[in-house]
């Protein structure tokens, strides 16, 4: 149990920075390249952190996580609300997905305005599962 407990804690934390980083590349993306003043990352890196990076981290959190409570037989009340928020941070990166797709067809309109508002979402879910975890009640 130990072993899947930090595994399922390093892939959580591997996630969590992946699911912060690329909302912040898609609003780097989003300016125009003149308005930049550094280089702007290109949707084909976006899409390779996104499905090669950030997506394997999250099976791999998600997979743990079930293990987790499959193999400590966790229930509770703050079972459900934890996975409630897990679902949301998969939504928040579904989201990421789906708005590197409208980069690579350059549609940039609600971009900026979007990839902010995954950004906030996805940190506010973080917190909030971390305040779940560690206050849950010990069984």
């Amino acid at each position: 149990m130990p072993w899947i407990k930090i595994l399922h804690i390093a892939m959580l934390l591997c996630w969590c920075a992946a699911l912060l980083y690329l909302p912040a590349l898609l609003l780097a993306s989003a300016r125009t390249r003149g308005e930049a003043n550094f280089e702007v990352p290109a949707p084909a890196l976006l899409r390779f952190l996104f499905t090669h990076v950030a997506t394997p981290f999250a099976l791999l959190a998600i997979m743990s996580g079930t293990a987790l409570f499959l193999v400590g037989q966790l229930i509770g009340g703050w079972l459900v609300v934890k996975l409630a928020a897990v679902s949301g941070m998969v939504l928040c990166h579904v989201l990421c997905g789906a708005l590197i797709v409208r980069l690579e067809r350059n549609r940039r309109r609600f971009l900026l305005p979007a990839s902010g508002l995954i950004a906030a979402l996805a940190a506010s879910l973080m917190l909030a599962v971390l305040v779940l975890v560690l206050s849950k009640p010990f069984a």
